[in-house]
C-alpha cells in the first residue's frame, strides 16, 4: 500500500501533505502558511500561491479533537481520582482548565491535517475539476 496518490501524472503524497497542515504550512509546498488566523485557512498559500479555498474541512477536526482530548484526559482522570482520591473541587479545577486548553492546542493541529488529506486526495476542487 503507498501513501501516494497519483492522477494525470501528478503524485501527492498523503501523509507528506497532512504532516504539513498540521505544522501549519501548506500541503502543496511545505513552506507557506495554510492558516490566516486561529482556524481560518488562507485562500491562498503566501509561498506557491496554491488556492486553499477549497477546502470543507467542516465537523472533522472538532471530532478528531474532541476524541484526541477525550483519550487523554480520562484516563489521566481515572488514574488521579483512583490514585489520589482528592476532593471534587480539585477535579473541577485540573480538569476543566486542561480539557479547554488542550482542545484549543489540539484543533488547529487537526484543521490543518484534515485540508491536508483534502488537499492529497483531491477533494473539494483541489483535483482542478469540481465534485
Amino acid at each position: 500500500m503507498t501513501d501516494t496518490i497519483e492522477y494525470e501524472g501528478n503524485p501527492r503524497s498523503v501523509w507528506n501533505a497532512m504532516g504539513r497542515g498540521a505544522i501549519f504550512k501548506c500541503p502543496a509546498c511545505g513552506e507557506g502558511h495554510v492558516f490566516r488566523k486561529y482556524l481560518k485557512v488562507a485562500d491562498t498559500c503566501d509561498t506557491c500561491d496554491e488556492d486553499l479555498s477549497h477546502h470543507r474541512a467542516d465537523d472533522a477536526p472538532p471530532y478528531f479533537t474532541i476524541f484526541i482530548v477525550g483519550h487523554i484526559i480520562v484516563p489521566l482522570m481515572l488514574w488521579v481520582e483512583m490514585s489520589y482520591r482528592p476532593e471534587l473541587w480539585i477535579h473541577s479545577a485540573i480538569w476543566g482548565p486542561l480539557t479547554l486548553t488542550l482542545a484549543l492546542m489540539i484543533l488547529p493541529i487537526t484543521k490543518g491535517a484534515v485540508v491536508g488529506l483534502q488537499w492529497a486526495l483531491r477533494m473539494h476542487g483541489f483535483g482542478g475539476h469540481e465534485d
